[in-house]
């Protein structure tokens, strides 16, 4: 099942989802129902569960149901006395009377159904065992039963709450629960257990090995118990729209939690938090959603995998039914006998929202949107609630619909009957724009099969509610969940998925995007719509509360620019219309790919390299200027190596015979950076005197010189016999520029951490970001040209996608990193200490640090099959380094 655990049926009958919404179940004690059924008394052993709204008794034996009775309908509950066997004949309180006007019998023969209700003035005597004492228990009923008889909700929970507070306060963490006798407590606070529908009050305790958490009343058990070596991710929540939750994860690329908790301060949610963060800060990794946007784009998450993410960073759990975790509906053929993947037709439009998929139907929603006074929306139901997500989990969790709809079912005909009339309903209904849940893309096919034998009623046909109806092209249940899962990953929905997370979790989520995107739902749905504890109003309060909680809520908003399309090279485009974020034509896979064998040959090579750069080793060191290392530029047969410096000089360095061989001076200031011409006829150098000196191999000399600039050139870059420089002499001051392999686009950088992405046909600007609190250092394009990595003053590396100017990374060093190479998810880059450091993006982890210069690395080269590297430093030495696979 999607959102319990797959653990073990319990024997016990009783759960917290036979309470009312928002009760909580406070002790329990053993007893004797005494009946009287034509004349003859019968007892029945069993447990009496005093909650805040009703009194729940659980008979041992599984035939007799189980009966609730709501304080609020009790006319009377007092103490019995009995005479007692002794010599004094002295009486004693021995159990207690109840009368009330009505009754829910609940799982008659043990068999989950719809409650039946008994009516009329019911008399109701439970003896108590000699341990428990009648007078403490009578008083405690008579408490709950004048807050639940309160006319006002909010005076009802104001009273409630403060009866749990009461015990709270009176009971503690039992330090005898702990595993080890050696265990040292940390932090102990009250907190509440939150699964789907109910929360269970308790104490919660963090020691340095565990998490625990001690239920109030025993229930499940006695100590729920999270060690924290086992956790891989911890998430903050908000819980009733408030910052209280903390949902603690065991298992990554789960929606499916260990524990969930709702504090009731959120200093205690944040104490516990940042707890459990710097015990793992070794081996949990804090990802963000640029992070797996970047594993995604690049296909190292599956679409499933990426949504799963995205919800769980945007706030969705399987513990919330009000926020559970949101898929999109993807296949729109539910007629054909053959579902084929490779038609645009077999899929919808993941550009829109289901409530605009249908034109007819949005033009009457919006005439009458055009015509509400504020605040107006477009949609009156949303498309994620607690009663959409059981109304496809009905069959695996009947007992939770019965919870959400007070001991009923819901209508035959209006329940979960057949996937395509559902998608039908969700196209045409005045009020059903609901999505889907990412059970219909897993693996447990049970939500759509009636393996309970449940009675769900009869259709207005006769026909009673079974299975499922399945599409044609579905062989049965696990078929249908297979073709799903392939739709899902599809080339057509891999194209299209980052339209659907737009609408989602994005930029058309909310305000004038999500208006022209036609996106607009009930303003109560929204973070931040609302606040609730602005509301002086307890009971105004609690009804806005409950009106949230029950319409539905959407994700918290992950994405403020359009989210960049996935990276499919290996996929024809099928593309029904192009997307709205269409990536430039020079960034086309298509457009670039070739089947060449020496290319793959040559890409085989690189990537196997990079899978081992860790495995860099120095070869040789060589101190050849009087000051820091600027440039490096490398002949094509790599027999010789020139670098710059800011001693002002261009030096030939020799491999065969592992010597300085020239050494050129052309100015008397720095020079900043070089670079080697095609087929090594000439070495340009650029200069913080504004000039561009042009040194020719063949001959030995300088050939040529260009006034670059009015202020030092700082960078420079070459392209088909085009010379691109940066230079500081404007406000910007553009520190580093650089080229895509292409040549097509030009990044540029500049001292006030601004960078510019640039159409170098036209000339035009695509996009500029600020990504660096300070100086970037360094800039250059993935080798497919999606993306943009940038090193900064501020330690941070940020990538930027080409695509759409957005930054989906960002990593905080330890250093301040000067210059690197990376492949797109690799970066070597060498540092402010003058070591080597090898950074995984894709998991945000530095994997290696390498010793090498004494001072800053100033300058990296690496050769084509990326096996060789030369660095220069702050400690005026060039370094060369290979691979040692």
């Amino acid at each position: 099942m999607a959102f319990i655990k797959r653990k073990e049926r319990s024997k016990e009958r009783f759960s917290l989802l036979l309470l009312d919404l928002e009760e909580y179940y406070f002790e329990q004690h053993t007893v004797y129902h005494v009946t009287t059924s034509s004349a003859k008394k019968r007892k029945i052993r069993g447990s009496l569960k005093v909650c805040s709204k009703s009194i729940i008794f659980e008979p041992e034996d599984h035939v007799e149901p189980i009966l609730k009775i709501p304080l609020r309908d009790c006319k009377k509950i007092e103490a019995v006395e009995e005479k007692d066997q002794n010599p004094f004949n002295e009486s004693k309180p021995a159990g207690l009377t109840i009368l009330c006007k009505q009754v829910y019998l609940i799982k008659e023969n043990n068999v989950v159904a719809p409650y039946r209700v008994e009516r009329g003035d019911s008399t109701f005597l439970f003896h108590l065992e000699v341990f428990s004492k009648t007078e403490d228990v009578v008083q405690t009923l008579l408490q709950l039963h004048r807050a639940s008889c309160l006319d006002k909700l909010g005076d009802q929970t104001a009273m409630i709450a403060a009866n749990l507070q009461s015990r709270l306060a009176r009971t503690s963490f039992d330090k005898n629960s702990f595993q080890n006798v050696s265990e040292i407590p940390h932090m102990e606070c009250e907190a509440e257990m939150v699964t789907p529908l109910v929360t269970n009050p308790g104490h919660v305790c963090i020691t340095d090995q565990s998490l625990y958490f001690q239920p109030l009343n025993g229930y499940p058990e006695q100590v729920v118990r999270i060690e924290l070596h086992r956790v891989k991710q911890i998430y903050k929540r908000r819980h009733g729209l408030r910052p209280l939750g903390l949902e603690v994860f065991c298992t990554e690329n789960d929606f499916c939690s260990d524990i969930y908790l709702k504090f009731y301060k959120t200093s205690d949610r944040n104490d516990l938090y940042y707890y459990i963060a710097t015990f793992l800060e070794n081996h949990m990794v804090e990802h963000t959603a640029e992070s797996y946007m970047l594993q995604w784009q690049r296909g190292h998450l599956s679409n499933y995998q990426y949504l799963l993410h995205l919800n769980n960073l945007a706030d969705r759990s399987g513990n919330d039914l009000s926020q559970y975790p949101v898929f999109p509906w993807i296949i729109a053929d539910y007629n054909s006998t053959e579902l084929d993947m490779m038609n645009p037709a077999t899929f919808r439009d993941l550009s829109k929202p289901v409530g605009a998929l249908n034109k007819e139907r949005l033009e009457r929603l919006l005439s009458r949107y055009r015509d509400m006074p504020d605040p107006c929306f477009m949609y009156g139901s949303h498309y994620s609630s607690p009663g959409y997500v059981l109304f496809y989990l009905v069959r695996v969790a009947p007992e939770h619909m019965l919870c959400l709809q007070n001991g009923r079912y819901d209508n035959a005909d209006r329940m979960f009957n057949s996937i395509g009339e559902t998608w039908k309903n969700c196209l045409e209904g005045a009020t059903d724009f609901k999505e889907l849940i990412p059970d219909f893309y897993g693996n447990d096919p049970s939500f759509l099969l009636n393996c309970l034998s449940l009675d769900l009623g009869k259709k207005q046909g006769g026909s009673s509610v079974q299975d499922v109806v399945l599409p044609p092209w579905a062989a049965d249940a696990s078929d249908f969940l297979q073709k799903s899962q392939k739709a899902l990953e599809s080339q057509y929905v891999s194209e299209h998925l980052h339209e659907w997370i737009d609408l989602v979790f994005g930029f058309k989520q909310k305000g004038s995007e999500a208006v022209a995107a036609h996106n607009v739902f009930h303003p109560l749905t929204y973070e931040g719509g609302i606040d609730c504890d602005s509301i002086e109003d307890p009971n105004e309060k609690i009804a806005m509360l409950i009106q949230i909680l029950e319409f539905g809520q959407t994700p918290t908003q992950l994405f403020t620019t359009p989210h960049p399309q996935r990276i499919t090279p290996r996929f024809q485009s099928i593309s029904r219309t192009p997307s709205v974020n269409t990536p430039l034509n020079e960034l086309s896979p298509a457009s670039t790919s070739e089947d060449s064998s020496f290319e793959d040959l040559t890409e085989e090579t690189r990537r196997l390299a990079w899978n081992n750069i860790a495995k860099l080793k120095l070869m040789s060191t060589h101190k050849i200027h009087k000051e820091a290392v600027t440039g490096i530029a490398v002949t094509r047969t790599a027999s010789s190596v020139f670098t710059t410096s800011q001693d002002s000089t261009l030096k030939m360095f020799s491999r065969e015979s592992n010597g300085l061989q020239r050494s050129m001076s052309f100015s008397n200031m720095a020079l900043s950076s070089c670079l080697m011409l095609p087929e090594d006829k000439a070495v340009v150098c650029s200069s913080w005197d504004n000039n561009v000196y042009f040194y020719s191999i063949p001959f030995g000399r300088r050939q040529d010189t260009l006034m670059g600039h009015d202020d030092a050139i700082s960078k420079m870059c070459w392209k088909d016999n085009q010379l691109y420089t940066a230079s500081w002499d404007s406000t910007v001051k553009v520190n580093t520029i650089n080229l895509n392999p292409a040549g097509t686009l030009l990044v540029s950088g500049t001292k006030d951490g601004t960078a510019t992405i640039w159409d170098t046909s036209s000339s035009v600007q695509l996009h500029q970001v600020h990504c660096h609190s300070g100086k970037i250092h360094d800039m250059a394009f993935s080798p497919d040209s999606r993306h943009i990595l940038s090193v900064g003053e501020d330690s941070c590396l940020k990538v930027i996608d080409v695509q759409t100017g957005m930054m989906i990374s960002s990593v905080q060093a330890d250093e301040e990193q000067r210059c690197f190479c990376w492949d797109g998810n690799t970066v070597l880059s060498g540092g402010q200490s003058g070591h080597l450091q090898v950074l995984d993006l894709l998991s945000n982890k530095v994997t290696t640090r390498i010793p090498g210069h004494s001072g800053a690395v100033t300058a990296m080269w690496m050769n084509e099959q990326c096996s060789t590297v030369i660095t220069g430093g702050e400690d005026k030495q060039i370094i060369f380094w290979k691979l040692d696979c």
